[in-house]
């Protein structure tokens, strides 16, 4: 049977695409590709529209590569991939509502971004209409005695962000859960045409706060990948560890909620205080808690100062010293155990068939890590020693172990770029167009897992078209399938455990 590799040779290939290839293919090869993604042949990365076609990113985890598909859509369709592979229903849906491009055969016809609030239909296609009241959505139907429904949010009880839980249960048991979201999309694709490589950068760091390192960092690799540019060697070294202290504030964050959604209060509190830690130092070394806006096109827009140093060995020094008695009073405190062991198990085979990855799919036994399989610098050459942590149980217990484990690989990181970045030159150069159209794409590691970004630059470097895919899009499904089962009571916790993204999902 041929590779997937072999198999996009019939394509066109598009020549002003890098670093992976883009193939433009014909029905029957678009067909094709999906049987492949449905018989596990191959996992999807991503799925997005354009004016009149269709990209589809897809990696070969065997021969650790990528490629985009495209198939264009002068007729205003496309083949469903969704049909036979699953997790691209909800892109197909989106790339629906935002392009009017109908997926033939989409098993799932509703609208999923577009709640019928928006002054007209398909912003980014061919504008349709204006709306006169939002439509009806209709949630599927479950049928058994004594059923009843839940409706929980778009508006929580907590400070979070807005999406509806739509519960059917027997009793105190969830029989289905369905999610609807799109309450905070925001039109973040629709900013970016048009925009100018600064202007855009700034909001690719905005579609996910949380994740705002991840999110410039994969915008400037795809930037820098199109227009053909060499990064400083500092630069490389300071967005790696300003992406590693990204992940390590956010895991003492979730595990410390984790807990306190358990009942739990008391590792919330130090937990709260080593991410406390974290983002303090990064303030003091990079000028903002969460680091926004310090990686550009063309490397980081502030430097590491010399005493930040010392301030980052000192935060190193001081985790290393309280977080070990806390993952010991998680491991011996059998009340939390009893909420945490068994509870919201996502299974082996769904995380694969997901292409889950971060800490959902790597609790559930999907050693991916895109630092490692999908190397770029500087992990290329620093994880020659690396092991993703690897679990198999797949319950909320499980996703707070391969938190802790990767706090311990982010420390042990930390301190290895520390010693490696050049002690002075230059961390940034100028970013210029090449007066010609070209595209790139990028894939790095964040906190939740893969975070995708492709662009296409016009002539005058300005971004004719972006769009960037975060982790969430193939995890919030299985959420779905874990609380099946589960108590009511239970999905705060499991919910907690998997720490989806609403905005950088809703885009």
């Amino acid at each position: 049977m041929p590779t997937l590799f072999e198999l996009i040779e019939n394509g066109r290939m598009v020549e002003s695409h890098r670093p992976c290839p883009r193939v433009v293919v014909k029905d029957g090869l678009w067909r094709l590709l999906a049987a492949r993604l449905g018989e596990g042949r191959g996992t999807l990365l991503g799925l997005w529209g354009d004016a009149a076609a269709v990209h589809m990113a897809i990696l070969d985890e065997n021969q650790k590569q990528t490629f985009v598909a495209t198939i264009e859509c002068p007729g205003g369709c496309f083949p469903s991939v969704g049909q036979v592979h699953p997790p691209a229903i909800r892109p197909e849906r989106a790339i629906r509502d935002l392009f009017g491009l109908e997926p033939v055969g989409l098993p799932d016809p509703r609208p999923w971004l577009d709640h019928g609030r928006w002054d007209l239909r398909h912003p980014l296609g061919t504008p349709v209409g204006t709306l006169q009241s939002a439509s009806r959505y209709e949630f599927l139907a479950s049928e058994g005695e004594g059923l009843h429904q839940i409706a929980v949010g778009p508006v929580h009880a907590g400070i979070i962000e807005p999406g509806h839980f739509r519960f059917t249960a027997c009793g105190e048991t969830v029989v289905r859960l369905e999610e609807r979201f799109g309450y905070a999309h925001k039109g973040m694709e629709s900013l970016m045409m048009g925009a100018s490589i600064e202007q855009a950068a700034r909001l690719a760091g905005r579609t996910s706060g949380d994740s705002t390192v991840a999110y410039a960092y994969a915008f400037a690799r795809a930037v820098e990948a199109a227009l053909g540019i060499e990064i400083p060697p500092r630069a490389v070294w300071l967005r790696a560890l300003m992406a590693e202290l990204e992940r390590l504030s956010n895991h003492f964050g979730d595990i410390g909620a984790i807990c306190n959604d358990a009942g739990f209060a008391l590792m919330l509190a130090h937990c709260g205080v080593l991410r406390e830690r974290v983002l303090r130092t990064s303030a003091a070394c990079f000028g903002h808690r969460l680091m926004m806006d310090c990686v550009v096109p063309g490397g980081v827009s502030v430097d590491l100062p010399s005493r930040g140093f010392e301030q980052i060995r000192q935060l190193i020094g001081t985790v290393n010293r309280a977080f070990p008695p806390l993952v010991e009073l998680y491991d011996k405190t059998a009340s939390l155990q009893d909420r945490t062991v068994g509870a919201g198990i996502v299974h082996p085979a769904l995380a694969r068939q997901y292409g889950s990855g971060g800490t959902v799919g790597r609790a559930s036994g999907r050693a991916f890590d895109t630092r490692l399989q999908l190397a770029y610098p500087p992990y290329d050459a620093l994880l020659f020693n690396y092991d993703v942590p690897l679990l198999t149980e797949g319950d909320v217990n499980a996703r707070i172990w391969i938190r802790i484990r990767e706090v311990a690989q982010s420390l042990a990181l930390v301190e290895l770029i520390l010693a490696r970045i050049p002690p002075q030159g230059p961390a940034r150069v100028a970013v210029t167009g090449t007066g010609d159209t070209c595209e790139g794409m990028a894939v790095v590691e964040g906190f939740r897992g893969d975070v995708l970004a492709w662009i296409r630059l016009g002539p005058d470097a300005r971004v004719e078209r972006c769009h960037l895919r975060d982790p969430s899009w193939f995890q919030w499904p299985l959420l779905e399938a874990a609380i099946e089962g589960n108590i009511v009571a239970d999905f705060p916790l499991c919910n907690k455990s998997f720490n989806c993204s609403y905005s950088g999902h809703d885009l």
